[in-house]
């Protein structure tokens, strides 16, 4: 399906001087733009200063990967370059498409330019294709034989290789926002010559629904329009109803997964229990597991509070296990507890820091041996190589402490954990200092 745009005012709808077949035409495709100007919720990319109309203006496009959620330009963006720069458009969907039909579509750019003229190649969901078949875009690529541009929903960093990524300039698509569906929606009720019989809570609850994809607006509005008798009017609770669709979704397998937990992780560290609980929500009324959100609460825990707050390890553990034997709903409960029990417990990253510090010394240092009082002595020999000898018992000295050495000779004493002067530390940092006051003291 066509992506969307919202033409310029120009005084008539968007379907004016087409024919009336159009009319039996799905919205979205009705709504095709026909230049950049006209695209919208992308004007970072396709407004008068936008990064491809600032190439078009100087005459030099390159390759280009174009990375984004549905719904939002992508596919038609690349339609329009090719008609704005008089390239030979070519689309291949990286789902159907193989070895055999990419060596036909480089053949044909490659006699397409001993006439003059070059290729803009599409290639939808080009992630799916596999390494070797990425690599078979270099040389067209550098050659000029096709100017590529790759469609992606996944993160290029992760999906594409690093060799078509040097050769190639990302541009990011955002998802549209409320605005900008909403005008979508006006100018569909131009084109459909009709208002969407929906009240204005239910018009808001539509664009909420469709979740930055102005693809989804549209069918949607189309749903409305089919499912509404004469004379009715929607409300949100009957749009619901009728769409059989909640707001918003994402696809837990793609970025949207991975930018909710990070907005709560970062939530949470910020202490801010309002948006951990938000976000928190967001993920739950989406449909994410809510083992993996406890997992993460967990992990929450141990990084960003440490021994700032023992109890919050405790406390992220036992919702974990809470949920797992209520299960759904009331368990959700427990982890919106351990959520605000997190946001409003006091920070430390020090553990977290000591572990990597402490891991990086393992690596580096790792052949070293402990000293050898440390050592258990349960043979002669080993007795006699002065395994144990000098050892001091702590429970046997004054203040339970002997203030000995207990890294590798040949290390040296080294420092991990630095806690702050915050939450349970502030106490974990007097017996600290106490400890190497003693240290000090008896040599």
């Amino acid at each position: 399906m066509a992506d969307l745009f919202d033409a310029p005012d120009t005084g008539r709808t968007p379907d004016a001087g087409r024919p009336r077949a159009a009319a039996g035409r799905p919205l979205a495709d009705r709504l095709r733009p026909a230049a950049l100007a006209e695209v919208v919720g992308q004007e970072h990319l396709t407004g008068p200063d936008g990064a491809l109309t600032r190439m078009i203006r100087a005459g030099s496009l390159g390759s280009l990967v174009f990375w984004g959620p549905p719904g939002t330009g992508k596919t038609t963006v690349a339609r329009l370059l090719a008609g704005e720069t008089d390239l030979a458009f070519e689309q291949i969907s990286a789902i159907f498409s193989g070895v055999a039909e990419l060596k036909k579509v480089f053949e044909a750019a490659r006699l397409r330019r001993t006439h003059g003229r070059q290729t803009l190649l599409f290639v939808d969901e080009i992630h799916r294709f596999n390494r070797a078949q990425q690599d078979s875009f270099l040389p067209v690529m550098e050659d000029g034989t096709v100017v590529l541009v790759g469609a992606t929903t996944e993160n290029p960093s992760f999906e594409l290789n690093a060799a078509l990524l040097s050769r190639a300039r990302v541009l990011v698509f955002r998802p549209l926002d409320a605005d900008s569906l909403m005008r979508l929606v006006a100018r569909a009720e131009a084109v459909e010559g009709r208002a969407l019989p929906l009240t204005e809570e239910a018009r808001a609850v539509l664009v909420r629904m469709a979740d930055g994809d102005g693809r989804a607006v549209l069918t949607l509005a189309e749903e409305v329009w089919r499912a509404a008798g004469a004379d009715e009017t929607f409300d949100a609770e009957t749009l619901q109803q009728i769409v059989q669709r909640r707001a918003p979704v994402y696809d837990k397998s793609q970025d949207g997964h991975y930018n909710l937990i990070s907005a709560l992780h970062k939530a949470v560290r910020g202490s801010d229990p309002d948006a951990a609980l938000y976000y928190l929500a967001r993920m739950l009324d989406a449909g994410e597991a809510p083992l993996y959100i406890g997992r993460r609460l967990v992990r929450m825990a141990v990084e960003d509070i440490g021994m700032a707050d023992p109890q919050a390890l405790l406390v992220a553990n036992a919702a974990k296990d809470a949920y797992d034997y209520l299960g759904s709903p009331e368990g959700e409960l427990a982890l919106a507890q351990a959520c605000v029990h997190l946001a409003t417990a006091p920070k430390s990253n020090a553990l977290y820091t000591a572990y990597k510090a402490a891991m990086r010394a393992a690596k580096e240092h790792g052949s070293l041996p402990p000293p050898k009082h440390i050592l258990n002595a349960p043979t002669k020999l080993m007795k006699g190589e002065g395994y144990g000898k000098g050892y001091l018992y702590d429970h046997d000295q004054p203040d339970a402490f002997s203030g000995q050495d207990y890294f590798p000779e040949a290390m040296g004493r080294q420092t991990f954990y630095d806690p702050p002067e915050r939450g349970f530390e502030r106490e974990v940092r007097k017996r600290l200092d106490h400890w190497a006051r003693l240290r000090r003291e008896r040599g």
